[in-house]
């Protein structure tokens, strides 16, 4: 009856772990995300991740939690529009599946980045005033707090801003400053926006290029 009861346990348990395998989501695969990348997005993104053209964002090197974030922000659920809106990605997006989006994310994230350059050296100083001590007068928080001294950022938190370019940076700012992108998570990036002169996000977009 014992030898029973232990053979009974012991399926169970099998059983139950086979249950728990069969749900955990499947490791990304950066492998097939490079086979997806080479023919959806190397020709905005480049192949590698290293975008040569300042509209299109470099994506090498990033943090894979947030480009796939941003992947499935693009993409809309369940009968309601995309978080993000974009046309051109939410053409892109539109036929990949949920681990195609991780995949691209990590293939992307396993990139080693070609930072972008600062170009205005007295527009890149004003910058890297208001990116390590933001502007008290007006309430602009620093940019270091969040993504940090090096504009490294904080994996799954905060992402990786330095070398990026400054044009698409300050793109996306006044996105955030306008509404017109609203998928920051608590609105953090809308309310630091908000308090900033155009000539700040200029300033804060070239120092962060340059920044390594």
């Amino acid at each position: 009856m014992i030898r029973q009861l232990a053979y009974a346990a012991s399926a169970a348990a099998l059983l139950c772990a086979g249950v728990v395998a069969a749900q955990a989501p499947a490791k990304p695969d950066a492998a097939k995300g490079q086979g997806i990348a080479s023919q959806t997005c190397a020709a905005c993104h480049a192949a590698d991740g290293n975008s040569t053209m300042a509209a299109n964002p470099k994506l090498a090197g990033q943090f894979y939690e947030y480009l796939h974030k941003q992947l499935a922000n693009f993409k809309p659920q369940d009968g309601k529009k995309a978080v993000r809106e974009n046309a051109v990605m939410a053409g892109m997006v539109a036929n990949l599946s949920a681990a195609d989006m991780q995949n691209v994310a990590a293939y992307y994230a396993s990139q080693k980045l070609k930072p972008a350059l600062a170009k205005d050296k007295d527009l890149a100083a004003l910058g890297q005033k208001l990116y390590r001590g933001g502007n008290a007068a007006t309430g602009v928080a620093a940019c270091a707090g969040c993504h940090g001294p090096s504009g490294a950022g904080i994996p799954a938190q905060y992402p990786r801003v330095s070398g990026q370019f400054a044009e698409y940076v300050e793109a996306q700012l006044k996105a955030f400053r306008a509404g017109a992108r609203s998928n920051d998570p608590n609105g953090m990036m809308r309310g630091v926006a908000a308090r900033m002169t155009d000539r700040e996000i200029q300033a804060v977009s070239e120092y962060v290029a340059g920044l390594r």
